[in-house]
C-alpha cells in the first residue's frame, strides 16, 4: 500500500511534541509548577485572638517561584480590604508568616480614638484571605480563602490625655523649666514605650517615674525628661522635637500618641574660677586686719560651657558683716544658681559669704532671670567687716568657691586658694565695740 509523502513529515511533527511534552513534564517534576505562586496553605480557618494561648493564631505558607512582591490581606463581607502585608519584597523561596489577627491601623465607622492606631485585630466575623504575588514582569497571582475572627480582644491600649507639663524646657540645671513631665491615661495593659525623636529618627528614652501604678498596668503613667543633664550628657541640640509614646497589648495591636516640645539654652552648664598667670586666683587686700575694719577680695570666673548659667544675688561689691550670711542680707539658696563664695575653716555653713556672677547690667535677663552667658567673664569684688573672731583658728583659712546651689561644688572649684587670714586682737579687756551697721536693703525688682 503506498503512503502518502508528507506521512513521514506527520510522524516526526508528532514525535516532536511528545518529546516536548515529556520534557515539560520532566521539567514540572523536576521544578515543580510554573506558578509564581504555589503551595498557600493556612493552618486554621477560625481563631480566637484574645491572648488566652488557646487557637490565637493561624500560620500562613506559601512558595514563590521567583522574585515577586507579595501582599497579605482579609477582606470583610463589605468589601474592605484589610493589610496583614503590603506589597513586600520577597525572593524565591519558600515562605511562612503567624497572623494573630492583627492588621494594619484602621479606624470604625464613628469612633472617637485618642491617638494613632498602628495595628489592630479584626473584629469578629467571616473573612476572605488573599495571599498575592506580582513578578517582576508585572504578572499577579493569588490564592485566596475564608477565615472566621471570633472572641477578639477588640478594647484598644488608648494613651488617652497625653499631655507635656510645659511646651518648652531649658535643660541646664540651673532650676528653671529644667525638666518636663509627661502622662497619659493608660486604658489597658499594655508595654509602654516614651521617648523624643530626633530629626535623624533616632529615639532618645524617657524614664517612666514610679508611682502608684505598676508599669503597663491600667491606669495614669508619669514620664521625667531632664535631656540628661543631671547625668552629665550633653541634651540635644536647642530646637523643636517630638515626644513619642507608644502602647502595645498583648495581642498585638499597637498606639501611638505625640506631642511637641521646644529645647531652648539647653546644655551642660560649666564655670570656673580662673587662676591668672601673675599673682593669687583669691586676692585679698590684706593678710592681716583689725576688728571692725573690712577685707576686700577680687575673684574672675569664667562660664567656659556652651549654655548660659543663671546667678542671683547679692550682687558684686556688697559689704557683709562677718557674722551675717547671703539669707542675712535677703538672698537665701536658690536651687540652680551659681553664686560665688567665700568659706573659711569652722563655718557654721558652707560659703556664707556669697556673691552674683556680676552686676545686672554685665549679665543677660532671660524670663526674669540673670545669667553669665557662654564664653563670657567677670570680675567679682566684695567684702567682710570683721566684727569678732569668726572661726577658731588664728591666723583663719579663708578660701573662695564657686557654687552651684543644691547641685554641686565642683572639685576644682572648692576651696580655691586658702589664705590665712590674721585677726589682730587687742587685749581682752580693750575690745573695740563696731559701729552697728543696717543690714543693706534688698534690691526693687530682684
Amino acid at each position: 500500500m503506498n503512503r502518502p509523502k508528507a506521512f513521514p513529515i506527520l510522524v516526526a511533527l508528532v514525535a516532536l511534541i511528545l518529546v516536548a511534552i515529556v520534557v515539560a513534564a520532566g521539567w514540572r517534576l523536576i521544578g515543580g509548577s510554573g506558578d509564581l505562586l504555589r503551595n498557600v496553605t493556612v493552618s486554621e480557618t477560625r481563631i480566637t485572638p484574645n491572648a488566652d494561648g488557646d487557637n490565637d493564631i493561624a500560620l500562613f505558607a506559601y512558595e514563590l517561584a521567583r522574585n515577586a512582591t507579595v501582599s497579605i490581606y482579609l477582606t470583610d463581607a463589605a468589601g474592605q480590604r484589610f493589610y496583614f502585608r503590603q506589597e513586600r519584597p520577597r525572593g524565591a523561596g519558600e515562605y511562612q508568616v503567624y497572623f494573630s489577627g492583627v492588621v494594619d491601623g484602621y479606624s470604625r465607622p464613628g469612633e472617637e480614638v485618642q491617638g494613632e492606631i498602628l495595628a489592630r485585630l479584626l473584629q469578629d466575623g467571616e473573612y476572605t484571605w488573599v495571599v498575592e504575588a506580582t513578578d517582576d514582569n508585572g504578572q499577579i497571582q493569588s490564592v485566596s480563602g475564608s477565615l472566621t475572627i471570633a472572641q477578639a480582644d477588640i478594647a484598644l491600649p488608648e494613651m488617652r490625655n497625653f499631655t507635656l507639663d510645659r511646651a518648652r524646657f531649658s535643660p541646664n540645671r540651673d532650676g528653671i523649666d529644667d525638666r518636663v513631665e509627661a502622662q497619659f491615661m493608660l486604658q489597658k495593659p499594655a508595654s509602654t514605650r516614651v521617648f523624643l525623636l530626633t530629626p535623624d529618627g533616632t529615639e532618645l528614652p524617657i524614664a517612666e517615674k514610679d508611682r502608684g501604678v505598676a508599669l503597663g498596668e491600667v491606669g495614669r503613667h508619669y514620664f521625667d525628661y531632664e535631656g540628661g543633664v543631671d547625668n552629665g550628657a550633653t541634651p540635644p541640640p536647642d530646637g523643636t522635637y517630638t515626644i513619642v509614646a507608644l502602647a502595645e497589648d498583648a495581642e498585638g495591636q499597637k498606639m501611638r500618641v505625640e506631642a511637641t516640645l521646644a529645647i531652648e539654652y539647653g546644655g551642660v552648664p560649666r564655670a570656673e574660677i580662673i587662676s591668672p598667670a601673675v599673682g593669687d586666683t583669691l586676692e585679698f587686700n590684706t593678710s592681716s586686719i583689725v576688728l571692725c575694719d573690712t577685707l576686700y577680695f577680687t575673684v574672675t570666673v569664667h562660664n567656659y560651657g556652651d549654655t548660659p548659667i543663671r546667678t542671683t544675688g547679692p550682687y558684686p561689691g556688697t559689704v557683709y558683716d562677718s557674722d551675717w550670711n547671703a539669707t542675712t542680707l535677703g538672698w537665701p539658696t536658690e536651687s540652680g544658681a551659681w553664686r560665688l563664695g567665700i568659706g573659711f575653716e569652722n563655718a557654721l555653713s558652707d560659703y556664707p559669704y556669697r556673691w552674683s556672677l556680676g552686676q545686672p547690667e554685665e549679665l543677660t535677663e532671660i524670663d526674669g532671670h540673670y545669667y553669665l552667658m557662654p564664653g563670657q567673664r567677670v570680675v567679682i569684688t566684695g567684702g567682710i567687716r570683721v566684727v569678732d573672731l569668726f572661726g577658731v583658728r588664728n591666723p583663719q583659712p579663708m578660701w573662695a568657691g564657686l557654687i552651684h546651689e543644691d547641685v554641686e561644688i565642683s572639685q576644682f572649684n572648692n576651696r580655691v586658694d586658702p589664705h590665712a587670714i590674721l585677726v589682730e586682737l587687742p587685749d581682752p579687756a580693750a575690745l573695740p565695740a563696731c559701729e552697728p551697721r543696717e543690714i543693706p536693703p534688698f534690691p526693687a525688682g530682684s
